[in-house]
């Protein structure tokens, strides 16, 4: 048990600084978990292992946030945001220095489940913190930083790694420095922020297991939120998983670069649409998002089959759209329905489905593309998320708000 009590800054950040700070460390959080994709293949040769080997490597970073998740996830509404900021960020540089010395894939094991514990500690405080330094409290505004920073941090980590694997020297160390840099950066910055909520006396850091809870006046936005994040996320974890092998394939290349672009159109159409559209009401958006989804999945299915890299590229730039639109809708159900004392347990609870919808599939998928083949494999997990897709939509739509009876109306009828 450690006390929370750290001691203040002498130079603290601004509330707006520290606003960009807890968007960018969602950002950086899962910019991180991409960086090491592009060298999975130089480990597998230089140390021999197959893709379940690979498969165990990811689920230890992916379980690690969810352990995360459940023993530490209401801990900054406990302690303070600052606290577990300052110490997720200490863990991120720590894991690091695994990564740099690895030779052997024990030392990946290690590497992913130090990075995904405190990746998990990062998201919660982080995503509590958006809500707590907004100057209006707006949980639209507040959704599309989350939103666009969880989209650009995913395609980013995997491209910007991929360009220093195919360009610079010492590709196994150069990215996990730039990782470093980074987090040396954001623990400084975190250290300087402002605690943004009011922490009790003798506050002390202790991790038990937790039941995910969420109060209730936000119990319905949090299923419709959950409901979307399920349908946009395990795309994503598809695509991790299986999208650079599918990639080198219909572009008939077996770059960095290109292994790595299915991910990136996915997060930038994301994010643009997230701009487009982020006004959209929250059930609309998760009804229409979930239903571009699933007709971008259906033109990636079919270029599995046909071999087009056509296909994929439209079909990419679809459901990263869908994707965008759907993940930004349901958390915007769910951002201006928390109650202050209880963000940072809902949203780890939101988080815990959300990388439950990352890891699960991207995890059965590399089981079974050994046996199947890496098309079959996208053919079959792609038709599986097309029928979520599509069953969200007619949730999401079945949850939009009853139409209110007009004031007029209600002062003609007979008392």
């Amino acid at each position: 048990m450690l006390s929370a009590s750290f001691p203040p800054s002498r130079h603290p950040l601004s509330r707006h600084a520290a606003y960009l700070l807890a968007a960018a460390t969602i950002g950086l959080a899962l910019f991180s978990s991409g960086t090491p994709s592009p060298l999975y293949g130089t480990y597998s040769q230089l140390w021999g292992f197959d893709s379940i080997v690979l498969t165990l490597v990811y689920a230890t970073y992916a379980f690690g946030v969810l352990l995360s998740l459940l023993l530490a996830g209401r801990l900054s509404d406990e302690v303070g945001r600052r606290p577990v900021l300052v110490v997720s960020m200490a863990a991120l540089v720590v894991a690091t220095i695994p990564f740099m010395l690895a030779d052997s894939v024990v030392w990946l094991f290690v590497a992913r489940a130090i990075q995904g514990l405190a990746t998990g500690l990062a998201l919660s405080a982080a995503s509590a913190a958006l809500l707590d330094l907004h100057p209006k409290r707006d949980p639209v505004s507040v959704s599309l930083a989350n939103g666009v920073a969880s989209t650009i941090g995913m395609g980013t980590g995997v491209i910007i790694s991929a360009a220093i694997v195919q360009f610079l020297p010492a590709p196994r160390v150069l990215p996990y420095v730039l990782l470093l840099i980074l987090f040396l950066g954001f623990l400084v910055a975190s250290w300087r922020m402002k605690e943004p909520v009011e922490v009790a006396p003798g506050a002390h850091f202790h991790l038990t297991p937790q039941r995910p809870s969420v109060p209730a006046v936000a119990r319905r936005p949090f299923i419709l939120a959950s409901l979307a994040v399920i349908s946009s996320w395990s795309i994503a974890g598809l695509f991790l998983s299986l999208g650079p092998e599918l990639s080198a394939l219909v572009y008939k290349s077996d770059t960095h670069l290109i292994s790595g672009i299915g991910i990136v159109m996915l997060a930038l159409s994301a994010a643009v649409s997230q701009v487009l559209f982020g006004r959209w009401a929250p059930y609309r958006a998760a009804a229409l998002g979930s239903l571009a989804l699933a007709a971008g999945m259906g033109l990636i299915v079919a270029a599995a089959a046909a071999d087009s890299a056509v296909l994929f590229t439209v079909g990419a730039i679809v459901t990263g759209a869908g994707f965008g639109v759907a993940f930004l809708g349901g958390l915007r159900a769910l951002s201006s329905a928390i109650p202050p004392e209880h963000r940072a347990a809902t949203m780890s609870a939101f988080y815990l489905v959300a990388y439950g919808a990352l890891s699960i599939p991207a995890v059965i998928a590399g089981f079974v593309v050994e046996p199947l083949g890496v098309r079959e494999t996208f053919e079959i997990f792609g038709s599986v998320i097309i029928v979520i897709a599509l069953l969200v939509t007619a949730e999401a739509w079945r949850q939009r708000p009853r139409s209110t009876v007009r004031a007029g109306e209600l002062s003609a009828q007979p008392s």
